[in-house]
């Protein structure tokens, strides 16, 4: 089997991408995904640190990626799939720092929903766009081709772009990226003085209150977690209850409400992750259909092996106790669209273990970035029309 590795140099093209009801996925393709030993990693044997770190993948499929016998001479050059520093080594071999790790893998990406990547505005340096909920902003964990930044350079051949903010993978709306290095410097410029001012709604729980109400409670976000929480203390550090987080403020506006839901305008002063998701659960009134604020009893994630936006780090799944949904996903036979790779542990499906591509639209849509001689827009979606 010939195999055509792909580095981040490859860059998406339309036929990357099969749309099936109503979902993005992406041709399965070989990547090279690299990382280097880190000192607690040293000491360890090669198949071990895979085995415990990497725990998507089971410890037989690791043992199987390396040379394990008495001559190369046997060994065939498409099962080596683990290098350290670009050689084969023993499946015994002894880590130590900071060695080159490669991985060289059939990489599934998570799908996407099949929404349009809608352009706003397109300006010599600057590009606006609607970012669809689902889809993240640029590469990251196990997306790199079903990303904005990826579906247009595939679709319009925009690039490069550098994006100027973020939104989370299930946020939507406006999406701001410069055309040239220069360009996005002179927005990091803007937003680090002070001098942008960003606007967001959200479809919350309740009648909100019809009075402006402004949030100014610190906020620590746990990455092994995946989500933040408030953290209330003396705000002098002199009590008891020393503060904690980083400060956060939100100003909150009701719009509209039809007595079981509010549209809320929320205008982030500060720009903590999950700010606003955690700061309107502390008002009370939590986004209407969030997964992880909606209640104060959100599952611990990290107990359940995964994170609230099913992260993934370097290519590797750290889904380790998939839901009863996931386990009897029906097998999607997708393979007269792809090479099967024998030692992959997704093929034949399009999608990896535990994705089935089709989340709902987080009630959350940026709407309006204002700055000191511009202001970009985006439209309301449907979902802030209420009944």
């Amino acid at each position: 089997m010939e195999i055509v590795w792909q580095t981040p140099a490859n860059p998406p093209e339309r036929h990357d991408y099969i749309f099936r009801d109503g979902i993005r996925y992406v041709r399965p393709y070989y990547f090279e995904f690299i990382s280097h030993v880190k000192n607690r990693w040293a000491g360890k044997t090669i198949v071990d640190l895979f085995a415990e770190e990497f725990r998507g993948r089971p410890y037989d499929y690791y043992v199987y990626c390396f040379f394990f016998g008495d001559s190369f001479l046997f060994l065939p050059l498409n099962r080596v799939r683990i290098q350290v520093d670009g050689q084969i080594v023993h499946v015994s071999y002894i880590l130590q720092p900071s060695q080159k790790i490669s991985h060289f893998l059939h990489r599934h990406e998570p799908p996407v929903m099949a929404w349009d990547v809608s352009i706003l505005q397109k300006e010599p340096d600057v590009l606006t766009v609607c970012k669809p909920a689902s889809v993240p902003v640029h590469p990251c964990g196990q997306y790199r081709k079903n990303t904005v930044v990826g579906i247009l350079q595939a679709e319009h051949g925009l690039a490069p772009l550098f994006p100027v903010h973020r939104l989370d993978r299930l946020v939507s709306g406006l999406l701001i990226l410069a055309r040239s290095a220069s360009k996005a410097d002179i927005f990091r410029q803007q937003i680090e003085a002070g001098m942008v001012k960003k606007q967001y709604i959200a479809k919350v729980i309740g009648v909100f209150p019809k009075d402006e109400q402004v949030v100014n409670v610190n906020v620590s976000y746990n990455a092994r977690e995946g989500r933040s929480t408030v953290e209330v203390g003396d705000c002098c550090g002199n009590g008891n209850r020393p503060v904690k987080g980083k400060a956060a403020c939100t100003k909150f506006t009701r719009i509209s409400s039809n007595g079981t839901h509010s549209i809320v305008l929320c205008e982030p002063i500060t720009g903590r992750t999950h700010q606003i998701r955690i700061h309107l659960q502390y008002t009370g009134h939590p986004i209407a259909n969030d997964p992880l604020y909606f209640s104060e009893f959100a599952p611990n994630h990290s107990i359940e092996g995964l994170t609230g936006d099913r992260v993934a780090v370097s290519g590797h799944s750290l889904i380790t106790n998939p839901c009863e949904d996931c386990l009897n996903e029906p097998k999607d036979d997708s393979s007269e669209d792809f090479s099967i790779d024998p030692m992959c542990t997704n093929c034949p499906n399009l999608a990896p273990k535990g994705y089935h591509g089709r989340e709902e639209s987080l009630w959350l849509h940026c709407v309006r970035y204002t700055g000191p001689d511009w202001i970009y827009e985006c439209p309301y979606p449907d979902w802030a029309l209420l009944n």
